[in-house]
């Protein structure tokens, strides 16, 4: 496969089983990708991440930036180098970042201007300099840099917001990335299905040859109702021949429910941070592991896991003793099992798709408690 070539497998329904090929190496879809916002996928090593399955990971564009800083990281090999890490690598462009800032940044036509969160110092992030950060970056994906509205936008004040994504897709455009690298441009439009759907088609209108496409500004705050629905007028304007990149996605419920309506990767920050707060993913619900039921139980966290915390046979009361300790190992422990449980629920999605028995499996994860 020549690199950014993206080939479907199989379907079943509008779900999809395919493989996207980067530069470092082939991504089985639908993926999860776990995230490393600082360089680092927090409690894991990059070998935990190998042994468990992850195909691709994440980086934060923005806080990279702010700490060590990009050529600090290009000096040294670049994420790949820096974080010794071989795999596919995605970076966001820092948009959802400054959309969580907002009570210390200002939009305007030219970029953003924000506060570092860090020292304070007055910054500048323009679609350009996104492009050049994650140019010197060097991950195999570069998300293009955008406006993230909040959930409560409407009227006109949303269109303006759709209307500049699209103009600064243009100006991320101007700039030239490195040959391993791709840009995705970021789909937008609030809850407004009609300006979804425009803004799908507009993007595709001002790049045509991307190697794939994300959809944004959603898992913002709105309902999960929202969420599909919006999902669903986006989705449905844009190439099947491309992967489908549902941005900010991360329970096993939603994970089914993006890939029954045609989306190929997602990541989340939920599962590791649930982990390091002692939540953990179970067919029969979530666990909190400082509950007191747990101190005396002896079984682990979920039988026939094949992740290392429940192979190694680390019960629910050690994990509950070392969280009640503030011990170090509680959070890599369940951070080995909530990234490998949706690491593992792609794999099964993808078996099941090619074996035309998607149904099924959609059918038994979206009957199983809800998060």
């Amino acid at each position: 496969m020549n690199p950014f070539e993206f080939t479907l497998h199989a379907t079943d329904g509008l779900a999809r089983r395919g493989t996207y090929m980067t530069h470092h190496g082939p991504v089985e879809t639908p993926c999860f990708m776990p995230v490393g916002t600082k360089a680092t996928v927090k409690a894991l090593t990059p070998r935990d991440l190998r042994d468990m399955g992850a195909h691709m990971i994440l980086a934060n564009t923005f806080h990279l930036h702010l700490r060590p800083g990009e050529k600090t990281i290009e000096r040294l090999g670049e994420l790949h180098g820096f974080m010794r890490w071989d795999g596919p690598i995605l970076t966001d462009s820092g948009g959802f970042q400054v959309f969580s800032l907002a009570d210390i940044r200002n939009i305007t036509e030219e970029g953003v201007r924000f506060k570092s969160p860090i020292d304070g110092a007055l910054v500048n992030l323009t679609p350009e300099r996104s492009m050049e950060i994650q140019r010197a970056l060097g991950p195999d994906v570069v998300m293009a840099f955008d406006e993230c509205p909040n959930a409560d936008m409407t009227g006109r004040e949303l269109e303006e917001s759709t209307d500049r994504t699209l103009r600064w897709l243009e100006r991320c455009l101007s700039v030239e990335l490195k040959p391993h690298q791709a840009l995705f441009p970021i789909v937008q439009g609030g809850m407004n299905g009609a300006l979804r759907e425009s803004s799908a088609r507009r993007t595709i209108e001002a790049f045509p040859d991307a190697k794939g496409y994300a959809i944004g500004g959603l898992s913002v705050g709105e309902s999960r109702e929202q969420t599909y629905a919006m999902l669903e007028h986006s989705i449905g304007e844009l190439q099947t021949d491309r992967p489908r990149y549902f941005m900010g996605l991360g329970t096993p419920r939603d994970l089914v429910e993006a890939v029954d309506r045609g989306v190929d990767l997602f990541d989340c920050v939920l599962p590791t941070r649930n982990a390091r707060n002692a939540r953990v993913f179970h067919p029969d619900g979530n666990l909190n592991l400082r509950n007191a039921v747990h101190r005396d139980d002896g079984a682990p966290v979920q039988e026939n896991c094949d992740c290392p915390c429940c192979t190694q046979g680390f019960s629910r009361g050690y994990l509950h003793h070392l969280f009640k300790a503030d011990e170090i190992l509680a959070c890599i422990l369940t951070t080995q099992h909530n990234v490998r449980y949706l690491i593992r629920l792609c794999e099964e999605m993808r078996e099941a798709i090619v074996k035309g028995q998607w149904e099924e499996l959609r059918d038994r994860i979206l009957c199983e408690p809800s998060e």
